[in-house]
């Protein structure tokens, strides 16, 4: 479930269905693939929902998207507390999900496709790492937030009148467009999480962080084990029940702490240049 960016994701899944393979042994492959994937995550995640702003709004375009300050500062601390939470019940999603049947060629490919992760990830230094905590954690987490949540989740709870269709209906796509099927039960449910703390925050910041701790633990693990990019941790029943019902109890006191309605962020009577969604 590392957050490579799904455009690099789906060139290297190409690439391992084909007989020339990408070489990752010559001398600057894994570095040009690195610059691949910060140059993918702006061109199909940050252009995009920049551009969604600029043809919605007339000003503020980063404040519509999300970037302002959350209704409780606290709700920075609780979006990390949930997102670390969530690990042991995310593990174990990822065991049912290796229990769904797919396709042998789909597969083999997602197995390929974690080995050349695998070297793409492998830190030899404690600068490789930083590395991969910024190219690979904390650009995509800034430029897939403003991509799902900041622009496609508003537009989804604008046309479904229902904050929580948004929200599930932008985390299944979250988890599609990653390409990853292996994984698609886990992600989706992360998808739904960093949703519901934008939400109930309004701030995009709290699921930024959320996203980049979430990336960076697992960046950081694969660093020193990389055997995890294609083995998913086993988690005993019992603590990932302890894990969802920790999440749940976080999220219900997050919803607790906001005032953030539909009325709020969609009315559309007084409509002034910078106050409300004009689309």
């Amino acid at each position: 479930m590392i957050a490579v960016s799904a455009p690099l994701l789906f060139a290297i899944s190409l690439d391992t269905g084909t007989e020339t393979k990408i070489d990752l042994s010559k001398p600057g492959i894994v570095q040009s693939l690195k610059w691949a994937q910060a140059l993918s995550s702006l061109a199909f995640f940050f252009m995009p929902a920049f551009l969604f702003a600029a043809f919605t709004f007339r000003a503020k375009y980063f404040y519509f998207l999300g970037f302002r300050k959350p209704e409780k500062l606290n709700m920075y601390i609780l979006a990390i507390a949930c997102i670390l939470l969530a690990f042991p019940f995310v593990f174990w999603l990822g065991q049912l999900n290796q229990l769904i049947p797919l396709p042998e060629s789909l597969t083999k490919m997602e197995k390929d496709t974690g080995k050349q992760l695998e070297t793409l990830l492998k830190a030899s230094s404690p600068v490789d790492v930083i590395v991969n905590v910024i190219i690979i954690a904390l650009l995509p987490a800034i430029c897939e937030e403003m991509f799902f949540r900041g622009a496609l989740q508003r537009v989804l709870i604008y046309v479904t009148r229902s904050p929580w269709a948004g929200i599930i209906l932008t985390a299944i796509l979250f988890s599609t467009l990653h390409f990853q099927f292996l994984g698609f039960l886990p992600r989706m449910f992360l998808g739904f999480v960093l949703g519901a703390l934008y939400w109930y925050s309004g701030s995009i910041w709290t699921s930024i962080l959320a996203h980049f701790v979430n990336n960076a633990v697992q960046v950081i693990a694969v660093a020193y084990a990389p055997k995890y990019i294609n083995e998913n941790p086993q988690m005993p029943v019992l603590t990932a029940i302890i894990s969802g019902v920790a999440v749940w109890a976080i999220l219900w006191y997050y919803r607790r702490q906001s005032t953030v309605t539909y009325s709020k962020v969609y009315r559309t009577d007084d409509l002034t240049p910078t106050n409300q969604f004009i689309a």
